[in-house]
């Protein structure tokens, strides 16, 4: 071969290589294109890893319960998903208000817990502060007062609420809901369970709710009935009702143990409203509810005598029932060395309670334990006694949560 030849079969190989070079990088830039859009900026989001719980969930998600789950962000079961969690199951969740669990309309959740093995939702790491993460919230389409449609805290778009009190959600037995409550403002806050217009086509049995910011849990309107509830010291409220409810809950025990302080200047036993926030007092179908079997156990040191003013250390009102709520208490229980203002409460400024409730409290604190009265007001309200014999909610059915009594 000629050097001139040479030469010119080099430039040829030279020319080769560059093409092939030019090629590779147009491939490598379209492929740049196309994963990085201008929705996104030019960040495209890592893989989830496969313990990592965040996102939408659109389909039929089943957990494996081998595997310890971390909450990096919102999971929303979005309507026609299904999120499927194993007996066994941890999941544990990021500091944060935007670290919880949503159920859409027309989504499902099915957390299959047993009394061997419970499902634990909790903070991921040892000795949290209530209020470390947000908790469970689901939206159904069961009624609400005054026929309308209501918006989760988080966002208006996520509506609940509707025609169908038989809707479901899916089914919660043996859970436990633990460090729950996290807020973003003093008005927008999570609770440690959440029911939007949850139908009575929800099974919801065995739930655990330990220290938890705001209320342990709270019913915005709906139909659900839930059974067997153990919550513990609870900022707020342990049982809140509200915005036109109309189930039962069947034994419930809430506990607020020796040390426990509140941040909140009202907590109570049990607050119901017939309307949300007391703004619709003309709405049909206000809340009105039965519960079954309830105890409140309030272990704190005492106030002192004639001091209404510090609610670091005592309760509000046992059961609070008002502006326009109707409620059927049977079989309640009040113990405890903690300290109270009233027993029975069914005053407000917007509206008192339904004049037809009924309950019936049993009552072991002496009279320097009650601040206030014993039924507020006196007159008006018939049906509401404190009685003596009421044995309240058994604890034997919560030993599966390992507390211990």
């Amino acid at each position: 071969m000629s050097y001139t030849n040479f030469k010119n079969l080099n430039k040829m190989k030279m020319n080769l290589n560059f093409l092939k070079s030019a090629s590779l990088a147009l491939i490598f830039a379209a492929a740049t294109l196309v994963s990085c859009s201008d929705d996104d900026g030019g960040n495209t989001p890592l893989p989830v890893s496969e313990d990592e719980l965040v996102g939408s969930i659109e389909g039929s998600k089943t957990l494996d319960a081998n595997i310890t789950y971390t909450i990096t962000g919102p999971v929303i079961v979005e309507e026609g998903g299904v999120l499927n969690i194993p007996a066994g199951t941890t999941i544990k969740a990021k500091k944060g208000f935007n670290n919880y669990i949503l159920v859409l309309q027309g989504g499902k959740i099915n957390v299959n817990g047993t009394a061997e093995k419970p499902v634990t939702m909790t903070a991921d790491i040892d000795n949290a502060e209530p209020g470390y993460w947000g908790g469970l919230i689901i939206n159904g389409r069961a009624p609400l007062a005054g026929g309308t449609v209501g918006s989760t805290e988080i966002s208006s778009a996520h509506q609940y609420g509707g025609n169908n009190p038989n809707d479901s959600s899916g089914s919660i037995t043996y859970l436990t809901l633990a460090y729950t409550g996290a807020r973003s403002s003093a008005d927008v806050e999570h609770n440690g369970l959440t029911l939007n217009g949850v139908g009575n086509g929800t099974l919801i049995e065995n739930v655990y709710i330990p220290y938890g910011a705001d209320d342990g849990i709270e019913f915005f309107g709906g139909t659900v009935n839930v059974k067997n509830l153990l919550v513990v010291d609870s900022d707020d409220d342990m049982f809140d009702f509200t915005q036109g409810y109309s189930g039962t809950l069947e034994n419930a025990y809430g506990i607020w143990q020796a040390g426990f302080t509140s941040t909140e200047s009202d907590p109570r036993g049990i607050e119901a409203d017939g309307n949300l926030d007391g703004n619709f007092p003309d709405q049909e179908g206000q809340s009105d509810f039965v519960i079954k079997n309830i105890t409140f156990d309030l272990r704190l040191a005492p106030a002192p005598d004639g001091d209404v003013q510090n609610v670091t250390n005592k309760m509000q009102d046992v059961i609070k029932i008002r502006r326009g709520a109707k409620a059927t208490i049977t079989n309640a229980l009040v113990k405890g060395t903690g300290t109270v203002i009233d027993l029975i409460d069914f005053t407000d400024g917007k509206g008192t309670g339904n004049p037809t409730s009924s309950v019936s409290l049993t009552s072991t604190l002496n009279t320097s334990q009650i601040l206030g009265k014993l039924i507020n007001p006196n007159e008006g309200f018939d049906g509401a006694a404190i009685v003596s014999g009421n044995t309240g909610c058994s604890t034997s059915i919560f030993g599966w949560t390992n507390y211990s009594f």
